[in-house]
């Protein structure tokens, strides 16, 4: 898994337009990176909602937001417009993203094991460098944006 001083890949993917989404677009700016398993769950509405509600505070701090899950374009188009994101989904349906940054492998869930995507949000400098990771068991999805910002 990516650690806390390491540079995210510079290609992140690709979002729900189709355009590719690179590090660089961001140069100058603060990155929240945020990993979720699934479009239009429970916990997924709730954290992608929540940093929706906040959106202009990080605006406000010099922040850009990115999501990303495995689901594909039409689903992340669905998800925005269903619930208003004013942010790109990247459609990491070649698992490329989740598995370099180390936040698929197995997950254990009701005594069955299966292969998934660990909620994961990376807070990037304005270099590129990772200054805070939060994982599966760090993240409120209801109060996501507080515990990024502060």
């Amino acid at each position: 898994m990516k650690q806390v001083g390491d540079r995210l890949p510079e290609i992140l993917g690709r979002d729900q337009d189709g355009n590719e989404i690179k590090l660089s677009d961001f140069a100058g700016h603060k990155l929240v990176l945020y990993i979720y398993p699934k479009d239009s769950t429970p916990g997924c509405t709730n954290e992608s909602c929540n940093l929706r509600d906040n959106y202009h505070r990080f605006l406000a701090k010099g922040y850009a937001i990115v999501g990303a899950s495995v689901q594909d374009e039409k689903s992340h188009r669905k998800f925005i417009e269903k619930y208003q994101l004013p942010f790109p989904l990247i459609a990491d349906t070649e698992k490329r993203l989740v598995t370099e940054l180390g936040v698929y492998g197995e997950k254990k869930m009701y005594g069955r094991t299966t292969m998934g995507t660990f909620r994961t949000t990376f807070v990037v400098n304005e270099e590129g460098i990772i200054e805070r990771i939060l994982g599966p068991k760090d993240i409120k999805v209801k109060e996501h944006a507080e515990q990024i910002l502060g």
